[in-house]
């Protein structure tokens, strides 16, 4: 045997004769039920390595199966998402032109139940750049007659008059502006007042002597004495009302939608108009007392 010591070279023959021997008997000998005893050991020996193989191969089919399932899973996720903002961007467009259908039927429905008034309908353009300013633009100028202090009304109520006209463009002063106002008065007591603008959301009735009972709620119209406005146009309603020297101190919450304009008309005339037939009143059963003439506005 090359490579090995000749003194254990004996040792090695001897380990291979038993061995050879004892594979020799393993064949021979036969188990019952279980066949020879070589093919008992040979499964016992197999057995655990067939085992390790079958659970590595399935667990690598179970773990490629999730990971395939889970990117299908992923893209359809995905798939669904963009579905639904694409959904949700289709309703928002469908509610869109819904409001705007619906607000310019109403505006339909108001200029034809005032067919006798002359008006031009216009949308608004723009808004002032000073955050202080109360001034809007409209898309209609010289070209369709608009000149300077006509009024500009939506039909819940006054918006306010243009001071600057172009030949496609005009400027309006919005009531609430500082250096606004509208002749107004109280629409039960018919107390007519100035209703100045704060440069606020909110108008402020000037000149009510505190004698005067003026209620939450209260109306407020036009009073048609600044020649701008017709009579009788809903300005807005009393939000607070407090006794004050010399004056009481009145808040006017605007009738029209003045953060939310759209669309808007301007009168060509000062021709009274029919004020909406819902307009809120609120009845004092009190009995009132005269108040002094308010001065001019």
């Amino acid at each position: 045997m090359v490579g090995i010591p000749s003194r254990h070279r004996s040792l090695a023959l001897l380990a291979v004769v038993v061995a050879a021997q004892v594979l020799l008997l393993a064949v021979q000998i036969r188990r019952e039920r279980q066949g020879r005893l070589i093919r008992v050991w040979s499964v016992t020996l197999i057995s655990p390595i067939e085992r390790a193989g079958v659970w590595t191969i399935d667990n690598i089919r179970d773990i490629w199966g999730h990971y395939a399932g889970l990117r299908s899973t992923n893209r359809e996720n995905r798939d669904l998402h963009e579905e639904l903002n694409r959904l949700k961007l289709r309703n928002i467009v469908l509610e869109s032109k819904a409001a705007e259908s619906d607000r310019l039927a109403s505006l339909l429905a108001f200029r034809q139940s005032h067919q006798e008034v002359p008006m031009v309908a216009a949308r608004v353009i723009g808004a002032g750049a000073d955050p202080g300013s109360k001034v809007i633009y409209l898309n209609r100028g010289e070209h369709s007659r608009l000149k300077r202090n006509m009024a500009v009304i939506t039909p819940d109520g006054v918006v306010g008059k243009i001071i600057e006209v172009y030949p496609e463009a005009a400027q309006v002063l919005l009531v609430t502006d500082k250096e606004s106002g509208v002749g107004a008065m109280l629409a039960d007591s018919r107390t007519q007042t100035p209703a100045d603008g704060l440069g606020e959301p909110r108008l402020a009735l000037k000149y009510v002597s505190n004698d005067e009972k003026v209620y939450v709620g209260e109306r407020v119209v036009t009073s048609g004495q600044d020649r701008i406005f017709p009579k009788d146009w809903p300005v807005g309603s009393v939000v607070a009302a407090k006794p004050a020297n010399p004056f009481q101190v009145i808040r006017v919450q605007p009738a029209a939608h003045l953060q939310h304009l759209e669309e808007v008309f301007v009168l060509l005339s000062q021709q009274e108009l029919e004020p909406q037939k819902d307009a809120p009143k609120v009845t004092d059963p009190a009995p009132r007392k005269s108040a002094p003439a308010a001065p001019p506005h």
